[in-house]
């Protein structure tokens, strides 16, 4: 089992990332489908994919429950199953999950898989309110914090204990912001400096509005088959070697240590394990950077580094590209944009064009093995992937 893969990314598909006025989430996504699909000329979707699998957070947005069947609707494909699977910002790597799954099972041999989210038609209070349903109701949402505040918390924490610096987290945004001017789908495409992060607005100390990640619309979507037909769709899959996930209590006050995500270290793992892979054996790797300390944690549970060497990392510029490990070089959730149900599979999409040589100016030279680390709310879930270039 160690080293086979479970299951081939034969094309992908991504709307552009921002403020996309007058259309729903269902439009959207059908946008991400449709490149997808028209991407993989020997693909018939209404003949080849047998079910739909797609990640969205929550209904509140656009007050519309029971999405799955709309999208599969929209996108041409009934009458097949099709599912949506929430687990907060990390709902679309569960959803590549089940793809993975319904794959390895004999059950199907195409699937599509994907994630949306419509954001910006709402307050900024509104959407703060709905992201925070993913945290304890009782003992945080009742209280006010959100998770700004949360991950706030984090931060200081790993200051403390590590002595990370505020300038460390700004640099994680610096970088971010350089890989998103190279990536035409980012929402945001502009370079910023140091300075600028440290003097923006004070939003949770110590994290400022440069540090935290965006309000965005956006849709990603993967063709996933079976290892041994992927060539019948395309000359250059991406297997997926390696999966994990795992859960934690919700409520970050009741974690005795603030400093990492046990999630993201067990479904590393288990990702690792099955894999054959080991961190230092992976070429290119997009992280969860909900706030810019979530990126410098995400180093360190991974193992590309040591507990409490991720600000070193990113100041010795480890993670950029043409570093030892780049990181997040569509731009991340800090500057591609944070649609939180597309998130899981739009990193997904960011790996594959990375190991298929299509990333443009971002192109990760010679990269064959890829990464992907999706959180759910503050550390409640954890989906690690890694893929594999097809020779």
């Amino acid at each position: 089992m160690k080293g086979k893969p479970l299951a081939s990314i034969v094309s992908v598909g991504l709307s552009k990332f921002g403020k996309l006025e007058g259309k729903y989430s269902r439009e959207i996504f059908v946008e991400a489908a449709r490149e997808a699909f028209g991407s993989c000329s020997n693909l018939d979707p209404k003949r080849d994919v047998k079910a739909l699998f797609v990640g969205q957070m929550s209904e509140s947005f656009e007050h519309q429950g029971h999405v799955a069947p709309s999208l599969s609707d929209w996108m041409g494909l009934l009458p097949i199953p099709a599912t949506r699977i929430e687990a907060a910002c990390a709902s679309s790597g569960a959803a590549l999950r089940c793809a993975i799954f319904a794959i390895m099972s004999g059950i199907y041999d195409v699937v599509a898989v994907g994630g949306v989210e419509k954001m910006t038609h709402r307050a900024t209070s509104d959407v703060t309110e709905y992201l925070a349903m993913a945290s304890d109701f009782p003992m945080e949402q009742w209280h006010g914090i959100t998770f700004p505040a949360i991950f706030g918390l984090m931060a200081t924490a790993h200051m403390h204990k590590y002595g990370t610096t505020e300038e460390q987290m700004a640099m994680v945004a610096v970088k971010n912001h350089h890989h998103g001017c190279l990536n035409p789908k980012a929402q945001i495409q502009s370079e910023i400096t140091v300075k600028q992060v440290m003097e923006s607005r004070p939003v949770a100390w110590p994290l400022k509005l440069f540090d935290c990640s965006l309000i965005s619309d956006g849709a990603s979507c993967l063709v996933v088959t079976r290892p041994d037909t992927a060539r019948r769709f395309t000359d250059t899959p991406v297997d997926i070697v390696g999966t994990g996930q795992a859960s934690e209590t919700i409520g970050l006050y009741e974690r005795d240590d603030m400093t990492f995500m046990q999630v993201a270290r067990s479904a590393a793992k288990q990702a690792y394990e099955m894999s054959g892979r080991t961190p230092r054996g992976i070429d290119v790797a997009e992280v969860h950077d909900c706030f810019t300390i979530a990126e410098i944690i995400a180093y360190e549970d991974l193992g590309f580094c040591a507990p409490g060497e991720g600000g070193k990392l990113i100041e010795e510029e480890e993670t950029q590209l043409g570093g030892r490990i780049p990181v997040n070089t569509s731009g991340g959730l800090k500057s591609k944009g944070h649609p939180v149900g597309a998130t899981g599979t739009a990193q997904a999409c960011e790996i594959y064009l990375q190991l298929t040589g299509q990333a443009g100016r971002r192109q990760v030279e010679d990269a064959c093995t890829g990464l992907t680390h999706n959180i759910g709310g503050s550390g409640a879930t954890g989906v690690v992937h890694i893929y594999q270039r097809r020779d």
